[in-house]
């Protein structure tokens, strides 16, 4: 069984993907193929996915029972003592707190004076 989640996409391939499987929604598919067809259908992902985002989850034989493949992912797939996490990677900056008195706190103080 492999689920795969598409965004950002051409048509094309999710043409080609409905061949092999069932679209259940917009850039979801879903289907039982063999491990021989879910290399070659990842394979096709990735050369005609080029600006897009693919993610696949399949089942396999391990503590866990499935694994993942991503592509142009925010999220990375990690092994913490062998079980797999996906961790999303921090685009974020540093919070630097702002200099100086807070707004509320000038309103505060401008109305003890008067």
């Amino acid at each position: 069984m492999i689920v795969v989640v598409l965004t950002a996409c051409p048509a094309g391939l999710r043409g080609d993907l409905t061949r092999w499987l069932l679209e259940i929604s917009a850039g979801v598919f879903i289907g039982k193929v063999s491990a021989r067809i879910r290399e070659h259908l990842w394979e096709r992902i990735m050369t005609t996915c080029s600006d897009g985002r693919a993610l696949m989850v399949y089942t396999t034989n391990n503590e866990q029972g499935f694994d993942f493949k991503v592509h142009r992912h925010e999220w990375e797939p990690i092994d913490y003592d062998g079980v797999q996490l996906i961790r999303r990677v921090s685009t974020a900056q540093k919070f630097t707190p702002k200099r100086g008195w807070s707004n509320a706190s000038k309103y505060r103080r401008a109305r003890r004076r008067y």
